[in-house]
């Protein structure tokens, strides 16, 4: 049996960070239990490269045109560029590539097509020298997703926002290029000749012309519900007139990093890049995501990501020591089958229970601990639930066993030269002079050190060699 699944995908206009991390780690985890479950899973994720503005309120500049500047390449250029570090991180994660990677600037034609029958259906008007939009007010059960009609809502006028729109919850469909913007990317419309799509519209027209117009799972953020989602589904079963749009919609909480929102103002913004530099495995980060439920906020601090790196590296010994045992299968009595059983009911209790991941660990650190199991049970059984956790087991070396094997070092372990860094850097740090503290830890890097920044506290360790 076939599964459609369509999963917002990423704004590729900076870097991903672990918020995103989360997001498609906890995407995989569902691809991957479903797959587990015998079905064929058809996963459709967009790369928006082109319509998304700063404002959901359709306000604003393209992220696109504004991170061109930021970088000083093209739209095109950083597309490309930030497109690439996306994937780079998901395949750090041991994250699944999607069956179909689709690119908005690629289906423009899809959109457009999508946007005139809107027209033609009488759901739309277009507001003089901004764009198409949607009449929100032509349909009955609008945000019903999100449990209100965002219509009649009390909601003040904020400054900067349309008021030429007939409520204030219509969306833009198809934007236009204003006087002086000299966008990048623009494209010809029977509405003006320089003009571009919304963000919302590449959803629909994408995952309908891949995955038909009815889509069995919807993934997104929890921030998507109130918006993106309800113009999703309004614009798509307007289009379609299939309803509803989605069967099931499966949306993910926010990570906060030290009880705070991301942001790089704050110097807490952090990459795939910054945990490997900081001495952590990508595979502990993943391990840290899978403790939290996906509907549950999560708070990420490097003092939960370095017991979680404990915890990656027990299951890791684990796994060696379980793999070296060679004993006989036919050895193991009835009792010991039905204990092997049960734990795999339970595992796939958990996970099929809403993708309920801190229960399936728990499960599994319960199974390696019961010596009513032989080894070769618990190894077959760990690598089972590896199948739906992808923590990459089967593919790990004794190797990645090194990064805890040293004790930590104190500060006059280090060389003389490192010790008047090392306090150079703690100024820098207290200072909250961000910049030249990863300076200063890159030195400590290329001299065979790590730097483990916790709250209040930096450990030290070798780097490992692999």
């Amino acid at each position: 049996m076939q599964v459609g699944l369509y999963a917002c995908g990423p704004t590729v206009y900076d870097y991903t960070h672990i918020g995103h991390l989360r997001k498609y780690v906890m995407d995989d985890v569902l691809v991957r239990m479903l797959r587990n479950a015998s079905y064929e899973v058809k996963h459709v994720q967009n790369i928006t490269d082109v319509g998304h503005l700063i404002s959901d309120d359709d306000e604003g500049e393209d992220k696109m045109e504004k991170g061109a500047r930021k970088y000083g390449k093209t739209a095109w250029e950083l597309a490309k560029k930030f497109e690439d570090y996306f994937f780079y991180s998901m395949d750090k994660m041991n994250v699944l590539r999607p069956t179909l990677s689709c690119r908005a600037t690629e289906h423009i034609q899809s959109q457009l097509d999508l946007v005139l029958d809107l027209e033609k259906k009488g759901f739309t008007y277009v507001i003089e020298g901004d764009g198409v939009y949607f009449d929100t007010s032509k349909l009955e059960k609008y945000g019903e997703l999100s449990g209100h009609d965002p219509r009649f809502a009390h909601r003040e006028t904020r400054m900067g926002e349309n008021t030429s729109k007939k409520n204030p919850s219509d969306f833009a469909l198809w934007k236009f290029e204003k006087p002086g913007e000299n966008r990048q990317m623009v494209w010809p419309s029977p509405w003006y000749p320089r003009s571009f799509p919304g963000w919302h519209v590449e959803c629909s027209a994408m995952s309908i012309e891949h995955l038909g117009p009815q889509l069995d799972i919807h993934t997104g953020g929890i921030d998507h519900i109130a918006v993106h989602h309800a113009n999703e589904i309004a614009q798509s079963e307007t289009y379609t007139g299939e309803k509803p749009f989605a069967k099931y919609w499966v949306h993910h909480n926010f990570l906060r990093v030290d009880g705070e929102k991301m942001s790089k103002s704050l110097g807490n913004f952090y990459t795939i890049d910054d945990i490997i530099e900081k001495g952590f495995s990508p595979l502990a980060l993943r391990l840290l995501f899978l403790s939290s439920h996906y509907r549950s906020e999560q708070n990420f601090t490097f003092e939960s990501l370095e017991a979680s790196q404990n915890a990656w590296q027990k299951l890791l010994q684990a796994y060696f020591t379980l793999k070296k045992s060679d004993r006989d299968l036919s050895d193991i009595q009835e009792d010991d089958t039905k204990v092997s059983q049960k734990f795999a009911s339970d595992f796939t209790t958990a996970v099929e229970n809403d993708l309920n991941t801190p229960e399936a660990l728990a499960v599994l650190w319960q199974m390696l601990k019961v010596p009513a199991l032989t080894n070769s049970q618990k190894y077959r059984l760990l690598l089972d639930f590896d199948r739906v956790l992808g923590l990459g087991l089967i593919a790990a070396k004794e190797s990645d066993l090194a990064l805890n094997k040293a004790e930590d070092l104190q500060v006059k372990d280090l060389p003389e030269d490192l010790q008047k860094l090392f306090a150079e850097r703690e100024k820098a740090r207290l200072a909250k002079d961000y910049a030249k503290s990863d300076q200063i830890r890159s030195e400590f890097t290329k001299a065979g050190y790590q730097l483990v920044d916790l709250d209040g506290s930096v450990i030290i360790k070798i780097q490992p060699q692999h």
